[in-house]
């Protein structure tokens, strides 16, 4: 996620970009939202994540907006490189030829050379995105010093909460596995941390035993460079959309028969919080769009793949949140759901498929782990990198990967509540990226660029949502939601 521009990759058809943004939103939040739907009730969830899914919707297209606009000045920047070039070249011919063709050069100039108006045949898109610009990159061309830095400071925040919330994902599916009791007696049993799991070692203790060896085994990636290979890719999207049908399926069975056991409340404000948190980290995208949105090789309907992705994947949220939270009782709807199915045979009496679901974020997960631990170390390097300095070789190959690696296993250790972590990841750094960040770029690339390109050029790519008062809704809004998760997570601890 460091800025910079990227190579824009093998291009693909609208439709492959839809599944693509699919499976990028659709991830780990996805498997804790149930429970937040069931503290928050069933009312008061449907409501919040359908008006944050609006929100999310809304901030896509700004992203979607400033990367129209960044490619644009881009093409200026090289038009006054060809400039600089064709003065050069011109330096060789006489005064009078010089003096001539500076009468026959109109006063305005365009934002595209001659050169590239002819090589496109007569008609060239201004804000036509074909070259991949990260949020990084569009970061240092709209903001100045100081914004620049808060917004790696909130990509590297984002990005800790994420690789805390993978680390503790993974020994949390490989305990319950690994110490539950897979009898089908076991669907009334509620474990706590303190009881045994073999012989003298506890739950807790396997689980910080199941996180060092996560961390022997994945840990050293971080010191090298990592990449998901196109059929790696395939194959995790495959067990995801398997283990998310058969979850459906099931609670939907369970619930037909009239043996659902969940009485969810209709409202209970206690829960918002934590809802809102989780609510804003699975609708993560915007720092990936770049990468999605670039390589679509028909962008004309690129505003309406993005109205439709929204709309499944909200209607996917809402489907496996209220079928989860009317077939289990909310007492007994884990962190992870994937485990709700390997202690009750009443939903679920096929071993093999109840190891299936309990391990599958172990696989899904762990494929990730690196990659982001990658991200987050590049990013760290871009924060300090100075022009022209290089770093030494203990700092570059050492310091940087440690820093990445021990704050979040260091967190997982001391707390495995994933409800929480993703709640507060959501809240804060989420809030940031999937708020601040879009608003903040749309408003200075639209000033930026109006001096440049003129108040009558059109992106073809512009926001639903131009009016500058859908820009400062967003911010209004972010700001409020970060006031009152604070407020009220003071409060709570106040109470106890």
């Amino acid at each position: 996620m460091a800025g910079g521009i990227t190579e824009t990759g093998e291009p693909y058809s609208p439709f492959v970009g839809l599944v693509y943004m699919f499976n990028l939103i659709v991830g780990t939040g996805a498997l804790t939202m149930p429970r937040a739907f069931a503290t928050a009730g069933w009312v008061v969830s449907l409501a919040l994540i359908s008006f944050l899914g609006f929100m999310s919707y809304m901030t896509t297209t700004f992203v979607i907006e400033a990367m129209a606009a960044a490619n644009a000045q881009l093409r200026w920047k090289r038009r006054e490189q060809e400039e600089i070039d064709d003065s050069d070249s011109t330096s060789e011919y006489s005064d009078d030829d010089v003096t001539g063709r500076g009468r026959s050069e109109p006063e305005t100039k365009p934002i595209l050379s001659v050169r590239e108006y002819q090589r496109s045949g007569g008609h060239v898109d201004h804000f036509d995105i074909a070259e991949r610009v990260e949020m990084g990159q569009m970061a240092s061309m709209f903001f100045n010093k100081v914004g620049v830095n808060m917004f790696y400071i909130c990509i590297i925040v984002y990005l800790y909460g994420d690789l805390a919330i993978y680390a503790a994902a993974v020994p949390i599916s490989l305990m319950e596995v690994a110490c539950g009791n897979h009898s089908c007696s076991a669907g009334s049993v509620k474990y706590n941390d303190t009881d045994p799991c073999w012989g003298s070692v506890t739950r807790k203790d396997a689980y910080r035993v199941f996180l060092s060896m996560f961390t022997l085994l994945l840990g050293p990636f971080t010191f090298f460079n990592a990449q998901k290979t196109k059929y790696l890719q395939i194959l995790t999207s495959l067990m995801r959309w398997i283990a998310f049908t058969m979850m459906i399926i099931l609670a939907l069975i369970h619930i037909g028969k009239d043996t659902g056991e969940g009485h969810p409340p209709v409202a209970s404000l206690s829960g918002v919080p934590n809802l809102f948190g989780v609510c804003v980290y699975s609708f993560m995208c915007q720092h990936s769009l770049p990468s999605l949105v670039t390589p679509i090789s028909d962008k004309k309907r690129v505003g309406t793949l993005v109205f439709a992705d929204y709309v499944l994947i909200l209607g996917f949220y809402v489907l496996l949140s209220f079928t989860a939270i009317f077939c289990f009782a909310s007492s007994r709807l884990h962190d992870m759901y994937t485990l709700n199915f390997t202690d009750n045979c009443n939903v679920l009496d096929i071993p093999f498929l109840r190891y299936f679901l309990g391990l599958f974020p172990v696989f899904t997960i762990s494929t990730n782990f690196p990659i982001i631990a990658v991200t987050l170390r590049n990013n760290w390097k871009t924060l300090f990198h100075r022009d022209g300095g290089t770093y030494p070789w203990v700092v570059d190959r050492v310091v940087f990967p440690l820093i990445t690696l021990v704050p979040p296993i260091v967190v997982a250790f001391c707390t495995h509540n994933l409800e929480s972590l993703v709640g507060i990841t959501g809240a804060y750094a989420g809030t940031g990226i999937q708020y601040i960040i879009p608003a903040c770029l749309v408003y200075y690339a639209r000033r930026h660029l109006e001096p440049v390109v003129g108040r009558d050029a059109i992106n073809k790519h512009q926001s639903p949502f131009r009016h500058a008062f859908w820009v400062w809704f967003v911010l209004l809004w972010a700001a409020s939601c970060l006031m009152f998760v604070t407020a009220n997570i003071i409060l709570t601890d106040t109470k106890k």
